[in-house]
């Protein structure tokens, strides 16, 4: 086990530190690519599972980890060392090459990337532990410490059964209506990058995933997160933490999210937007979590939004400037499109230029987009539509949402022509999900990947060798999470190869690792024979499907890592 050696700190979520069990990312089983056909799909790694049943799937994993035991794949010890010392004369390039390859082709920017995460400055990263925005700041000046999940998934941390739990926040002058007693990382943390609030992080596991550390018990015995330490006093309320982050860091140096003390009318405004918000949330959450008698309710709701928007003064719901409003909304209306396509079929989110029924809320997404503090915190639909239902206790699928949930799920896009996870990359998810223009082109894309694949690439092979290995005890709710499981080592070299190939292509071209590629796959299947060849795929598989937004690396890049992965899969098959 390596010391705070960090893959990607999220999805994939695996931050591995001595002592500790490694915390994966939960997420489907192997996504429904063009493979879909293939043995390997069709196996006990691919089991039918969606996203709706946590209890169904904590009962099945268990079943299975009683079951399971991890195998060779039926390769001897003596041949075993024969295959890895041929496969590691196999691979043109190593590591330290592939590092050095990358780092020639890197802009300035992208050099100074781990420097800066180190030191809390450039632009912003979840793998900051401390931020400090720039040099002028000192780490021993930090008032603020945010406790937020590990798997950035947070808005919802306490069970949905608590929504009756109703509590109040008043600013100076602005009484804000009921909050439902959820805790809502995602908007904190907004909050303190839009203001530039020097603040230092700490990472919690979210129940359905992993357990919390006793430290954090102590600190927050119901374990809900997030909770911030702001000069030496203890928040344990989303809302109590934003408030008192308005009321003692605002002036000279961080700007006010709220409405000026004179302008009484838009801070009524204010109020009126927030509690819409609420009835927002709890129409979402009906629909979301029930039937499709709660449709109409949520599709009325969600046209006053609109509504609202399309009457503001700006793109922002106050105006032309981001409020506090705009970072209470941000969690849900973000959610909201992605879950209402995937569950429901219901498209609000569209490319630029596509018709929608939803225009000024598109608007507000562009808009938001222009805001580092939100890129920073935003997620994939990937993500939240299996980080949804273990938060929720589960989530109601409907017939329209079937070709959406595949495309998401990279099985294949819309129009069935082919894999949503394959090269070459289709724009757009083909309509489905717009791309994040903001990142760049399609080679710092790849940069991005093979920055964050190489950077803790022994860690990352351990970690992918679970899909070969067997599951640990005790189980969680969340699809495929399972921080105590053990990898199959027989299959390490084989991936470690197999990665270094995956690198290599989004360096330089699928076409210039082709007789690379092809030699692995050689002799594999001489050498190690088809089980083994399976289990590789499996390792490789269960990488790729815990591969996150935003907290491994942002969507882009995220795409291009499965979508090559998925291209040396194919060619093992």
């Amino acid at each position: 086990m390596l010391t705070s050696s960090v893959f990607f700190t999220g999805l994939v979520a695996v931050t591995f530190q001595q002592n500790q069990p490694v915390q994966a990312f939960p997420s489907p089983l192997a996504s429904r690519s063009s493979l879909s056909s293939s043995k390997y799909v069709t196996s006990k790694l691919r089991a039918e599972k969606r996203p709706g049943n946590p209890l169904q799937t904590l009962i099945g994993d268990m079943a299975s980890s009683l079951a399971s035991s991890i195998s060779g794949g039926g390769v001897s010890n003596s041949n075993l060392a024969e295959l890895d010392s041929n496969l590691k004369s196999t691979v043109s390039s190593s590591w330290e090459d592939i590092r050095s390859d990358l780092e020639s082709k890197q802009t300035p920017d992208e050099r100074a990337f781990r420097s800066n995460v180190k030191k809390g400055i450039g632009p912003a990263s979840p793998l900051h532990k401390i931020r400090l925005f720039d040099e002028s700041n000192k780490e021993e000046d930090i008032r603020v410490t945010l406790y937020r999940d590990h798997a950035s998934w947070c808005p919802v941390s306490i069970p949905f059964l608590q929504l009756n739990v109703i509590c109040y926040i008043r600013f100076p002058s602005l009484i804000y209506p009921p909050l439902l007693a959820m805790q809502y990382c995602q908007k904190v943390w907004m909050f303190l990058e839009e203001k530039r609030i020097p603040y230092r992080i700490e990472k919690i596991n979210m129940r359905c995933y992993g357990e919390k550390p006793a430290s954090f018990q102590r600190l927050q015995p119901s374990g809900a997160i997030p909770v911030a330490i702001i000069d030496g006093r203890t928040l344990n309320q989303s809302n109590d933490i934003i408030y008192t982050l308005e009321e003692l860091f605002t002036g000279a140096k961080q700007k006010s999210m709220l409405p000026p003390q004179e302008d009484s009318a838009k801070r009524m405004k204010a109020q009126q937007l927030l509690k819409l918000e609420r009835s927002l949330f709890s129409a979402w959450m009906s629909y979301l979590t029930g039937s499709s008698r709660s449709k109409g309710s949520f599709i009325n709701v969600l046209g006053e939004v609109e509504n609202e928007l399309k009457n503001a003064d700006g793109d922002f719901f106050l105006g032309n400037e981001v409020s506090l409003v705009d970072c209470m909304y941000a969690p849900f209306l973000e959610r909201i499109a992605a879950s209402m396509i995937f569950f429901k079929g219901l498209q609000i989110r569209v490319p630029k230029g596509a018709m929608t029924d939803y225009p000024a809320i598109n608007r507000w997404f562009d808009a938001m987009e222009t805001l580092e503090s939100y890129t920073l915190t935003k997620g994939d639909y990937y993500s939240h539509c299996w980080d949804l239902p273990p938060q929720l206790g589960g989530c109601v699928f409907e017939d329209g949402g079937g070709p959406y949930e595949q495309a998401i799920n990279g099985e294949k896009l819309v129009d069935g022509s082919r894999g949503s996870w394959e090269l070459p990359i289709e724009p757009h998810l083909g309509g489905v999900e717009p791309d994040w223009h903001w990142c760049g082109d399609e080679n710092a894309a790849k940069r991005e990947a093979v920055e964050r694949l190489s950077f803790n690439h022994g860690a990352i092979v351990s970690f992918a060798a679970r899909g070969a290995g067997k599951k640990g005890l005790p189980p969680y709710s969340a699809a495929l999470s399972d921080p105590n499981a053990v990898p199959n080592d027989s299959v390490k070299t084989s991936v470690d190869a197999c990665l270094s190939i995956v690198c290599l292509a989004l360096l330089n071209g699928v076409d210039s690792v082709a007789d690379d590629l092809e030699k692995i796959v050689m002799t594999l299947s001489k050498q190690g024979g088809p089980q083994h060849v399976e289990n590789v795929i499996a390792s490789l598989a269960y990488l790729r499907d815990r591969i996150g937004v935003p907290r491994d690396m942002r969507l882009p890049a995220a795409t291009q890592l499965r979508a090559h992965i998925n291209y040396v899969i194919g060619k093992m098959m």
